[in-house]
């Protein structure tokens, strides 16, 4: 679902992009000015390989921060253990001993 919203918003840019004279995506080049079909091919293929290359290296940052957040998700578990047990001694030893009042 990712890649197909990250290649409609490329194909978008890349229409956009098609009618505006400068380079509006950073390593993205616009083709439909290549008379030789050679060179036009050279070009597209260019921007396939980049887009490839940003994808890759946006599904690795991701995969990095939900590897991060599942750790801290472990490391918190833990905690919860530790503060329930914690929680059950004192309950417990309250339990044993008798009232102040």
């Amino acid at each position: 679902m990712l890649r197909t919203r990250f290649a409609v918003a490329v194909a978008a840019m890349l229409m956009a992009g098609s009618l505006a004279q400068a380079q509006d995506v950073p390593g993205i080049e616009i083709c439909t000015h290549e008379t030789n079909m050679a060179r036009r091919t050279g070009c597209l293929q260019s921007n396939i390989n980049y887009l490839h290359e940003l994808i890759a290296r946006n599904a690795m940052m991701a995969q990095r921060r939900l590897d991060a957040a599942n750790a801290e998700i472990a490391a918190l578990r833990a905690a919860l253990v530790n503060l329930q047990a914690r929680v059950n001694e004192l309950q417990a030893a309250s339990a044993g001993k008798p009232s102040d009042r």
